[in-house]
């Protein structure tokens, strides 16, 4: 049998009911009483194989109410591409210095971005930053000339999503001391975002489950049904 925690005794939800989405964003907030401010977290399983290049789910989206984290933003950049990436408020900037310094284990950023003739140094990190999602991509913003939009962008409450091998989109939309209009307003883009970028090859339903969990806290399950376009 299964030991059950004093924390999971304290949870006040049904674990099988289906929640609309305002309540599940309370009942989240409600079960986040740990001692630090838990993030409250998006998992959307989706209809899709990622293991089939059409069939993959991955773009970026800017969470109207912010994030609640502050990311720290890595540029790889030279002269004054690097000056506007430093003066748009990039944590980490370099070029070659740079590559050296992420070679020898040291990842000082959680966003990474790079001018286009930067890329064949930055190639060269594909191990390291590949595995940690972090390798910059033109898709995504990431490999740009204007470097200072993307640094304000990725300051300013912009995050990647993409579908793991399960199937399943994992992210945060804010933090339990958010207020429930802000986490719904940041729940919103980013399904919005999700539903918009239906690859070509997903058959049948898109959107099958959704639930709603702070850091800590238990998985909330939310009515599909009431996600437009799921």
């Amino acid at each position: 049998m299964t030991k059950v925690s004093k924390k999971q005794k304290a949870w006040t939800i049904d674990r099988e009911k289906l929640h609309g989405v305002d309540e599940a964003i309370a009942l989240a907030k409600q079960n986040a009483s740990s001692k630090f401010d838990e993030t409250i977290e998006i998992a959307l399983n989706l209809g899709v194989d990622p293991r089939h290049a059409d069939q993959m789910v991955r773009g970026v989206v800017t969470l109207p109410a912010g994030t609640g984290k502050t990311v720290r933003v890595g540029v790889f950049a030279r002269g004054a591409k690097a000056d506007e990436a430093r003066a748009a408020g990039a944590d980490v900037v370099g070029a070659e210095d740079l590559m050296e310094t992420v070679q020898g284990g040291t990842i000082d950023f959680d966003r990474c971005i790079a001018t286009p003739d930067m890329m064949g140094v930055v190639g060269r990190l594909g191990k390291v930053l590949g595995p940690k999602g972090l390798m910059p991509n033109p898709k995504l913003g990431t490999v740009t000339m204007n470097v200072a939009e993307a640094v304000k962008a990725a300051k300013g409450g912009q995050v990647e999503y993409r579908v793991e091998k399960a199937g399943i989109i994992h992210s945060g939309i804010g933090k339990a001391s958010f207020g429930a209009e802000d986490l719904r307003r940041n729940f919103d883009a980013l399904v919005d975002a999700v539903v918009k970028a239906k690859p070509s090859g997903a058959k049948g339903k898109y959107v099958k489950k959704v639930a709603v969990s702070s850091t800590m806290g238990p998985g909330i399950k939310v009515d599909v049904a009431e996600i437009a376009g799921a």
